[in-house]
């Protein structure tokens, strides 16, 4: 423990780990709330890194380089689907409108001057790894803002309003059963899950403005949702008697599975919403002969994560994360001998509070699922040892 660097939580989440060499190993200990962060020894890089080149304007995460618990802003990664609008604060407000009593239009100022709500959040794109080397679309960033719930609670919800719509101020083409439309980027969610004390409308990120490529001037953020529920540039929300049938919610974003049911294949299609558990090997160092495998865990509350050699037995990770940021990632570590020389394949899988476990790739639920949305599967890396 000698070698370990101190810092205090909150100077952590403010400098984003930033001035940290290697993956930042986070230790919380319950009574004085410090982080350590040890030396991580020489880079291993993995034989089998995938081609990232086509996805480089997504601005995926590098595994191998992640070195901060918060990832700095510049890093986020960036996923759009109509196009980038550039707004002035001093022109835009929120609308919150539909089935309210008292319907609000509330401008920045007014949004930064209600109470300050935090929200430390792992934000992962619904589509991360179910592609071809797109497997970096996710981040841990701190969010400010303020609550959701508080917001609808002024504006008075009217007791037949069930569905909350999110409507961004992106826009596209859209061609629907031969009919040309200009339709806005738009999310929803039910009133009873918009109304959960962590979802804040959000004006900042790790302290700073939001920038304008995630969604300036206010953006929603649901921690536990894929990111497409996380609605940028956010110009208005309404409140709707019905469920809303949008193209990111009922033809576009929706996980096609098939179900064997006595031998007969039955397809289901769903909406895709709260993140599953996830993990992935991040990269491995070796210090004086001895590897490390350090690794990530998100997407529901993590209890555990295991981690096995060549398809050996499962060997227990040591997790370490903040008990305080449930929505936040977890990393993880484990240290092995390197085995025999030569190349080896290490593939991790993490289980939630709940008792729920990343699945095989070959599980059904996965194996069985035709769209890239929500592809949980536990990963295989590769990596050759011996080599000096």
């Amino acid at each position: 423990m000698d070698n370990h660097a101190y810092i205090n939580r909150r100077q952590w989440l403010v400098q984003g780990g930033s001035t940290v060499l290697g993956l930042a190993l986070l230790g919380c200990e319950s009574e004085n709330e410090t982080f350590f962060i040890g030396e991580q020894g020489r880079l291993i890089p993995w034989s089998d890194s995938p081609d990232t080149g086509a996805m480089s304007q997504v601005n995926l995460l590098d595994w191998q380089n992640l070195d901060s618990w918060i990832t700095p802003t510049s890093d986020l990664f960036t996923v759009g689907h109509y196009n980038r609008p550039v707004i002035q604060a001093s022109d835009w407000s929120l609308e919150v409108a539909g089935l309210v009593e008292n319907p609000l239009s509330l401008t920045l100022d007014e949004l930064r001057s209600r109470p300050q709500q935090e929200e430390v959040f792992t934000l992962e794109c619904a589509g991360n790894r179910g592609l071809s080397g797109f497997i970096g679309a996710v981040h841990n960033a701190k969010w400010t803002g303020t609550s959701l719930a508080s917001v609808l609670k002024e504006a008075r919800v009217m007791e037949d309003g069930i569905e909350v719509v999110f409507w961004g101020s992106d826009t596209g083409e859209e061609e629907i059963r031969g009919n040309q439309v200009t339709q806005n980027f738009a999310r929803s969610m039910s009133i009873e899950d918009a109304m959960g004390s962590e979802l804040i409308l959000a004006y900042e990120v790790n302290d700073e403005p939001l920038p304008n490529a995630h969604g300036f001037p206010l953006r929603l953020i649901a921690p536990g949702w894929y990111g497409v529920a996380n609605v940028k540039w956010l110009k208005k929300i309404e409140l709707r008697d019905t469920r809303f049938m949008g193209r990111f919610m009922a033809r576009d974003y929706v996980t096609l599975r098939e179900k064997k049911v006595d031998d007969e294949s039955v397809w289901m299609e769903s909406s895709v919403g709260r993140t599953r558990i996830n993990s992935v090997p991040a990269k491995v160092t070796l210090t004086e002969g001895n590897y490390r495998v350090h690794g990530a865990a998100w997407g529901s509350s993590v209890a555990s994560v295991e981690v096995s050699v060549d398809g050996g037995p499962w060997r227990t990770a040591e997790v370490t994360r903040s008990q305080e940021d449930a929505h936040s990632w977890a990393f993880w570590h484990l240290d092995w001998d390197g085995g025999v020389p030569g190349e080896h394949t290490i593939t991790s899988r993490a289980t939630d509070v709940k008792g729920r476990v990343q699945p095989a790739t070959s599980d059904p639920f996965i194996a069985l699922k035709k769209t890239y949305w929500e592809s949980n599967g536990q990963l295989t890396r590769r990596i050759v040892t011996g080599e000096q």
